[in-house]
């Protein structure tokens, strides 16, 4: 069911622009259903139902959804505006209908299934469009209650992805790019289950991104990673798994540690859905690290650096604060912070929090937000990138000493450092231009000899 969710935000976009050239109030369900990404998909969830020989109940909740999914766009087209709330719901419907499909599927093959709205059956978020945030414990009790076996018919349940309800609206969130492997590991960690399978189009996690390296093959698939490795994966750039998939294995890690009733560890397992014969990537709690020096290198391009200066000492009563507060009332978070005497540099992500063609404006708008409280001066630095290095920390003295002579042999200069926070990350910021060429040196380093 490819490019679906890539087809409704088309269509979202085509109803959004339909408010402009045609008179206020004149647009109609068959105007909507001509719109080539709402006919593309209509025509392949129709043909899927007929090709699977499903049954007419399952092909009538499809066409229902369908109905809605256009009324929707209807009510876009209206308004001349798709909100990022509209959005969240108009997404929505790929999962929905998907999951009608597959359980209709497994019945018409004689095992009993039944299709699950996640935002139905208890994953409560903010109202965050867009990027939800999960409510954990509040999810976790009404997965558990959901799901729990009771007698009847034992049907297996087809639940929505990347999907669920904002506490305060009511109205469907979702969970941002990768947000099923987050859905995978909730229910796990509300059914209480020893493992969780994420099935994906790799071999588990690999040592780098194939993509960009001379040959892809040369990426060495990681046999096992602890939750924190993993979770430092995907926060810096690794795309296999969501940044947040981790919290549940590591709230059950927690909760055993107190000793709570019926709880046990949750791993997680990513495996490749076309070689299903490929050992994967196993994560656990903890392993050990004796014999490990780098597990994986991981790239994220489009970052700014900025610069602030002081006339006051860092040490000095409220400098760290003053500056963090300002990022606090303008909703930025940032990824990296080192610290001098007199100059604090950060890390940001803009894609992550503007709009593309807001950035300068934005960048700009913090900068003097940041002058304005008595810093000397500000400097912003863009077009950088952060390479990270999930590693051993331990072994750190011998890590930076064969990172610093292999990118000074390619005079690939490190702007900005930083390590301490966590046992297994590494990271500093590069030129964005000399991003891959510094992460194919030290893949060649720790990797390939």
């Amino acid at each position: 069911m490819g490019k679906t969710t890539n087809n409704l935000l088309a269509a979202g976009e085509l109803a959004e622009a339909m408010c402009k050239n045609k008179a206020r109030g004149s647009v109609t369900t068959d105007d909507i259903e001509e719109l080539e990404p709402v006919a593309t998909i209509r025509k392949l969830h129709e043909e899927t139902c007929h090709k699977l020989g499903l049954d007419d109940d399952v092909a009538k909740d499809v066409d229902s959804l369908l109905r809605d999914l256009v009324g929707l766009l209807v009510g876009v087209a209206l308004l001349g505006e798709c909100s990022v709330r509209a959005r969240d719901s108009l997404v929505s419907y790929g999962e929905r209908m998907s999951s009608r499909i597959v359980a209709g599927a497994l019945e018409a093959r004689g095992v009993p299934a039944v299709a699950l709205d996640a935002f139905r059956i208890g994953v409560a978020t903010n109202d965050e469009f867009g990027n939800a945030v999960v409510m954990y414990e509040e999810t976790y009790e009404a997965l558990g209650n959901a799901l729990a076996r009771r007698g009847g018919r034992k049907q297996v349940p087809i639940i929505t992805g990347f999907l669920g309800k904002g506490q305060t609206t009511g109205a469907i969130t979702t969970l941002g790019r990768g947000g099923s492997d987050l859905s995978a590991t909730l229910i796990g960690a509300a059914l209480r289950l020893p493992e969780v399978q994420v099935w994906k189009d790799v071999d588990g996690i690999l040592s780098c991104d194939p993509r960009i390296l001379d040959d892809a093959s040369l990426a060495c698939p990681v046999s096992m990673l602890t939750y924190d490795e993993a979770t430092e994966l995907s926060f810096y750039g690794a795309t296999v798994l969501h940044p947040a998939s981790m919290r549940p294995a590591l709230d059950m890690a927690d909760k055993c540690a107190r000793g709570e009733k019926d709880c046990r560890p949750m791993n997680v397992r990513v495996k490749n859905s076309y070689n299903r014969d490929a050992e994967g990537t196993l994560i656990t709690n903890t392993r050990d690290l004796t014999d490990t020096l780098l597990t994986s290198i991981v790239v994220k391009r489009g970052v700014t650096v900025l610069d602030i200066l002081s006339t006051r000492m860092v040490g000095s009563y409220g400098f760290l604060s003053k500056a963090f507060d300002i990022f606090k009332q303008q909703e930025i978070s940032v990824d990296m912070v080192a610290t001098s005497e007199c100059a604090l540099s950060v890390t940001l992500d803009p894609a992550g929090i503007w709009s593309r063609d807001l950035f300068d404006e934005e960048l700009e708008n913090l900068r003097l937000a940041l002058i304005d409280e008595g810093f000397r001066r500000v400097d912003v630095s863009k077009d950088r990138a952060i390479i990270s290095l999930v590693c051993n920390a331990g072994r750190s003295s011998e890590l930076l000493a064969r990172v610093g002579r292999v990118l000074s042999d390619e005079g690939i200069r490190i702007i900005m450092s930083s390590q301490g926070a966590s046992a297994s990350n590494i990271s500093f910021v590069v030129v964005e231009e000399q991003a891959t060429e510094a992460a194919r040196v030290l893949h060649n380093e720790f990797f390939e000899k």
